[in-house]
């Protein structure tokens, strides 16, 4: 079976994304850990925080920012 992958995200208090996968699920998954480094810094604003977008496979910032499905479904909790 394939991996699940995010359809729908939306942006919940304290760096938290509610994530919809193609299964149904909806998870929690905790960004606050890899908000670090130059790449991934820029998420610390939260007005670019909140562009987060599902583009069908993973989520995805408008500077190319992203983390991998696999991480995002077995590193959330459900919602």
């Amino acid at each position: 079976m394939l991996r699940p992958t995010a359809i729908s995200v939306t942006v919940q208090q304290d760096y938290k994304l509610k994530i919809i996968f193609n299964n149904g699920e909806a998870k929690i998954f905790d960004v606050k850990p890899y908000i670090k480094g130059s790449w991934y810094s820029h998420l610390k604003d939260i007005s670019y925080f909140s562009l987060v977008k599902a583009d069908g496979f993973t989520i995805i910032w408008p500077e190319g920012q992203d983390i991998c499905p696999d991480e995002l479904y077995y590193n959330s909790v459900p919602a």
